[in-house]
């Protein structure tokens, strides 16, 4: 076993990734994640001791949070890069330590842990120190699950906390528990009992940062609207961007106007074209392609560059004819891929390069024409409330489907497009993040002028899934929100996926179906943790499991 990594749902047999991970990072480099994962606890075990005496560290906080995002799955493949996020913490760690024990804050530096206590400076040190600190460590299976289902949630967590500082909205307090929450996982005085709770404060703190995110977003760019996207192609070479980054999308807007260079969104950046603000620029064409896992196709027939803000990166074949194509820039890393360096403090990150790239190529292929209709955010879906509200009393609206989530490349997701199908013309489907892809260009029509599918747009805008359950459960006058008429069959795939789970939990919303497979993080006592007290379900058959929908 060179490696072992069991934390999206493609793990390996259903158990873990033991040689090269199934997303295509090699050893090294999952063991070399699995490094940076201990130094940012490292880093976190001085923050927490600082923090009690009310000292902040800005640059702390945002090296967690980056190095955590860092970690996601398909994020970052780039092994110098890695390397160089441990170097920085290890010399950030040191800064703050000394700081730590200036401040009298350290009662015996003799009994320091490793964690915070181990160096190294050379390649191969760090990749001896990193077959030393990866899940196995934790040899109980039960606790081991819960360290885990903990540290995804905050890697989740610091995915969507960036985000938002990128768009200059903060909150300490989700950086204080997600270096409080991840440095509990090497608390072995921790038992089942106190894991379960944090991992239920981890929920918590997923709905404060989604909803410090919806916030960032909405400011920046207006309320989402009902948006008809493109699916054609221009006349002008284009630059695909795909990731989650909104700010990215912006600056790539404002710096490729008047040049002849079009813009296209690909996958989870297929929302940034519901947002009030980017509609004024005339060079933004559309979206192109698919979900992620379809980039190996789409890429080859777009033509033109593409910009990676984030994760769901696929490493291209040796054949590809996109490989040089490739940027990356913020937490994502490819080997060989050109990286677009950081803001400086004040400035604006810098796309003359791929604007130059772009101007050199074709025009993208048409792989498909029409439109997809999305921009379903919580703002908007209040403005149809009434139509809504009186569909539902009706019978129009028997029932919503909360089918967010995350597409995949396994066959067996085949069963999200299939349950969409046979679902009943009186149903809605409620979605975000990119599982939309299974349906979202289905025939599937409209009830009384309300589509029956309702794109409130990227994985982190599940927050306005919950948002508008619970405003549904006030106009409705209801005590408990699994009262109202929504079922929930959710498709996961990563890290992101992980933390919008625990936020409907800390919501209080039961019995979500969840697919295609449970976690294989989960060991037979959580998952019954989680059957017993939040009625967490897999899936079986579209027909099997449609009688236990409809009939609930």
């Amino acid at each position: 076993m060179s490696m072992f990594c069991f934390q999206c749902q493609e793990a390996a047999k259903g158990t873990g990734c033991t040689v090269k991970g199934v997303c295509g990072k090699t050893d090294d480099v999952a063991n070399l994640q699995d490094l940076l994962v201990y130094v940012v606890k490292g880093i976190s075990y001085y923050s927490t001791k600082a923090r009690e005496k009310g000292i902040e560290n800005a640059a702390v906080n945002h090296f967690v949070m980056d190095g955590l995002f860092v970690t996601i799955t398909n994020a970052n493949f780039d092994r110098k890069a890695i390397i160089a996020k441990i170097q920085k913490g290890l010399t950030l760690r040191d800064q703050i330590a000394q700081e730590v024990k200036n401040a009298g804050l350290i009662n015996d530096p003799a009994k320091l842990p490793d964690v915070v206590t181990w160096r190294a400076s050379t390649e191969a040190e760090f990749d001896q120190k990193a077959l030393t600190v990866g899940v196995l460590t934790t040899e109980n299976e039960d606790i081991r699950s819960l360290r885990g289902l903990l540290t995804y949630g905050i890697k989740g967590m610091a995915a969507y906390a960036e985000h938002a500082y990128n768009l200059g909205f903060e909150d300490t307090a989700v950086y204080s528990f997600m270096q409080r929450g991840i440095l509990a996982t090497l608390d072995d005085k921790l038992g089942v009992s106190e894991l379960v709770a944090l991992v239920l404060e981890c929920g918590q703190y997923g709905v404060q940062v989604m909803a410090l995110l919806d916030k960032a977003n909405t400011t920046a760019y207006g309320n989402p609207e009902i948006t008809k996207v493109n699916l054609g192609v221009g006349k002008n070479p284009g630059i695909l961007i795909s990731g989650h980054d909104l700010k990215d999308m912006e600056e790539l807007l404002e710096q490729t106007e008047g040049t002849g260079v079009d813009v296209y969104t690909h996958s989870e950046m297929l929302p940034a074209n519901y947002y009030p603000k980017f509609k004024k620029y005339k060079h933004f064409v559309g979206n192109y392609g698919s979900s992620w896992w379809h980039q190996r196709q789409d890429f080859e027939t777009f033509n033109g560059p593409v910009l990676f803000t984030t994760n769901c990166i696929v490493p291209p074949l040796a054949n590809a004819t996109y490989k040089d194509r490739i940027y990356t820039t913020g937490s994502a890393g490819l080997e060989g891929a050109k990286h677009i360096p950081a803001r400086e403090k004040g400035a604006k990150k810098d796309f003359s390069e791929i604007i130059a790239h772009a101007k050199k190529t074709a025009p993208p292929t048409e792989i498909e024409t029409g439109e997809i209709i999305g921009g379903f955010a919580h703002e908007q879906v209040f403005a149809l409330a009434d139509k809504v509200v009186d569909a539902v009393k009706s019978g129009a609206i028997r029932k919503f489907f909360v089918m967010a989530g995350c597409d995949g490349r396994m066959k067996d997701r085949d069963y999200y497009t299939q349950f969409a199908e046979k679902l009943p013309k009186n149903t809605v489907i409620l979605t975000a993040g990119c599982a939309k892809y299974r349906y979202n260009k289905l025939p599937l029509g409209d009830i009384n002028g309300i589509p029956r599918v309702l794109d409130a747009g990227q994985c982190n805008d599940s927050y306005s899934l919950a948002v508008i359950a619970l405003k549904l459960k006030e106009v409705f006058g209801l005590n408990d929100i699994n009262d109202l008429p929504i079922a929930y069959n959710i498709a996961w795939y990563e890290q992101k996926a992980v933390i919008v789970l625990l936020a409907l939990l800390y919501l209080g919303v039961k019995n979500i179906h969840l697919g295609p497979t449970l976690p294989a993080f989960l060991s037979p006592n959580v998952a019954k943790v989680l059957v017993e007290n939040f009625g967490i379900a897999g899936i079986t058959t579209v027909d099997d499991d449609m009688k236990i929908f409809m009939n609930n």
